[in-house]
């Protein structure tokens, strides 16, 4: 019996001795570790996520949508609440276009207590998966932008990334304006991390839609035609903008090659640049219209003053002569721009004088943003009166020598089309239904110069202009060709096989409500501006002006 009754005590003691701890282990996470042990059984039963707000939808000047945003889910999975990796697999694959082998992978894994399986997922699927009450499966409400249009006016809309923030284009600049207020939703889960209650703390605010100046329909003519030279001369690129220059709205900003806004990582880095902002480039003969802007608003010519100009000029260790030679001539100012005269165009800036010059360029907005709201905008590149050397005042007055951007070169056209204003072009028409004011401008030249230049860019399409194969029955057209030889950044002078060729015109000519440029980087085949960009600015024209109403002649 004693030795009986000592092993039940010994028995007893080891009883005391568990209860005892259990009893301080007890204590210990009730007091000690209580508050945090609470605090994690709450998060694991509910749960605070953000409701994404609804971006603001952009739609061209009639309304037409561009960019649109719908409902739609992240789907995610906690791993170690699948059970059944394969099963869960098997039914989510048919419905998630997915591999069952792929998801399988995915929902197996435990190094981690959180995975994607598809994002940015429609609702009318991700309800699907919804209906399944799949344990572990979770979904995340968002919304998935699209592009109806695919191709229209993309390099201008930009596009989103994967957390729904814009990368580029107007979906990069007016970001803080179409992105929203996100709101918050409380969640409770049951074990199986399935919502069983839903509660919203703040709503969501839907970002405002941006209303565009750009037409659809004239975006899609002029895509259209960009197409036409990209298969005709393989160029490197192009872009064509168009243009009320009365108050500064572009109705179409086109570039080539085209992308796709919904598939932006299946196109070249290149191809996603808008061109219009960010192609700088030598304009040539585009440029010669300021050269004798700036000449006649001064006085120091005419449109009858006469020059009798030689085949070629001399000016220190170069030699100028014209893109065709020609013997003597004698030309007045008009006759000078009407033929793309070099030469003439030298004297006509030789009468000015360099520091005239130079205020001019800088007068008609050179060498700085247009001021467009558009991102990625370059400012070009005009050489400091300082730095002019002997021939500087040979080349500059042509358009070499000098950097620029097609939205500049509008801008400038602008002020010679509109009686002398220049404006800062502008995209955006209103902002959440609220107008966005129009640019005031400033004016430049008078409403007299201004005619005189637009009456001698007619002769650039009549008889014996660089561009009198271009016409429109029933309206007077008038512009100026440029064809410009690009700098070999091997050899550092002026390439013989690559160009730019480009042309701007407006019509009507005397009164102008359209403007259009159409600038092709390195043609094929064919160079001059007259043949190659002329011809799209023609049949660009000629569909916007019936369609927008403007009266004949």
């Amino acid at each position: 019996m004693p030795q009986v009754e000592r092993r039940l005590g010994i028995l007893f003691a080891i009883f005391l001795t568990a209860l005892g701890a259990a009893a301080l282990r007890a204590g210990y996470m009730t007091v000690i570790k209580g508050g945090g042990l609470s605090n994690a059984a709450a998060s694991q039963q509910v749960t605070e996520r953000t409701v994404p707000a609804r971006r603001g939808a952009i739609v061209d000047r009639k309304g037409i949508p561009l960019a649109t945003s719908e409902p739609a889910d992240d789907i995610s999975a906690t791993p170690y609440l699948v059970k059944d990796p394969v099963k869960t697999a098997a039914r989510l694959a048919p419905i998630l276009g997915v591999e069952p082998a792929t998801l399988t992978q995915k929902l197996a894994r435990r190094d981690t207590g959180f995975v994607y399986l598809m994002r940015n997922v429609p609702a009318t699927i991700s309800e699907k998966v919804r209906a399944l009450k799949l344990e572990g499966i979770d979904l995340t409400p968002g919304h998935l932008r699209s592009y109806p249009r695919g191709m229209l006016a993309s390099q201008v809309i930009g596009s989103v990334g994967l957390d729904g923030s814009g990368l580029f284009g107007l979906e990069y600049s007016q970001e803080r304006r179409m992105r929203g207020t996100d709101g918050k939703q409380r969640l409770v889960f049951d074990g199986a991390r399935q919502a069983i209650n839903v509660r919203d703390v703040s709503p969501e605010r839907p970002g405002s839609t941006i209303r565009l100046t750009i037409d659809a329909e004239i975006q899609a003519n002029a895509e259209q035609v960009l197409q036409g030279v990209g298969e005709a001369y393989r160029p490197k690129g192009a872009t064509a903008i168009v243009m009320d220059p009365r108050d500064g709205s572009i109705l179409a900003l086109a570039n080539w090659p085209r992308i796709d806004a919904n598939k932006p990582g299946a196109a070249p880095a290149q191809a996603l640049q808008n061109k219009a902002v960010g192609f700088t480039y030598e304009p040539g003969s585009t440029f010669k219209p300021f050269t004798v802007a700036g000449a006649l608003q001064e006085g120091a010519v005419t449109p009858k003053t006469s020059f009798n100009l030689p085949p070629t000029i001399h000016m220190y260790d170069r030699t100028i002569g014209e893109s065709h030679g020609r013997g003597w001539v004698t030309l007045d100012t008009g006759g000078i721009l009407a033929q793309s005269s070099n030469i003439g165009t030298i004297f006509i800036g030789r009468r000015l004088g360099a520091r005239s010059f130079d205020s001019w360029v800088r007068r008609f907005g050179f060498g700085t943003l247009s001021g467009v709201d558009l991102p990625g905008e370059e400012q070009g590149l005009v050489l400091p009166l300082e730095k002019y050397s002997g021939v500087s005042m040979g080349n500059l007055p042509i358009g070499q020598g000098i950097l620029v951007t097609p939205m500049q070169m509008v801008a400038a056209y602008g002020a010679l089309a509109n009686g002398g204003i220049l404006r800062a072009p502008h995209v955006v028409a209103s902002v959440g239904g609220r107008p966005v004011a129009t640019p005031a401008g400033r004016r430049v030249i008078s409403e007299k110069t201004s005619a005189q230049v637009r009456r001698m860019l007619e002769g650039v399409l009549a008889a014996g202009g660089t561009a009198s194969e271009v016409s429109i029955p029933g309206y007077t057209l008038a512009g100026k060709t440029g064809t410009a030889n690009k700098i070999d950044p091997q050899t550092g002078a002026y390439s013989d096989s690559k160009y730019v060729a480009s042309f701007v015109g407006m019509a009507p000519a005397r009164h102008p409500e359209l403007l259009v440029s159409v600038i092709v980087d390195e043609p094929q085949g064919q160079i001059y501006g007259g043949a190659v960009a002329a011809p799209a600015f023609g049949k660009i024209a000629a569909f916007a002006l019936p369609y927008l109403r403007i009266a004949p002649n």
